[in-house]
């Protein structure tokens, strides 16, 4: 599953691994991802998405209708 939340479009972030002799070594930072499954009334269906947990957030907060309004403006495929 790649690691990209699709409400908020949160991708992994890079840098390094610093050991205690301070030697660096590449590393990535993988946002938070989940798969949930909400029920779209709209829809008339469950509609499962790939969500970082600020994305989930984000539903919570404004609603399942306007974040899948939103994501069907940007031509995203449930």
């Amino acid at each position: 599953m790649a690691a990209v939340c699709q409400v908020t479009g949160a991708v992994p972030g890079f840098g390094h691994n610093i050991s205690h002799s301070h030697r660096r070594t590449k590393r990535r930072f993988d946002p938070n991802i989940q798969k949930k499954t909400y029920y779209v009334p709209s829809l008339g269906r469950k509609v499962t998405l790939t969500l970082s947990a600020k994305g989930i957030k984000v539903i919570d907060a404004r609603g399942i209708e306007a974040v899948v309004a939103d994501l069907k403006k940007r031509g995203v495929k449930f």
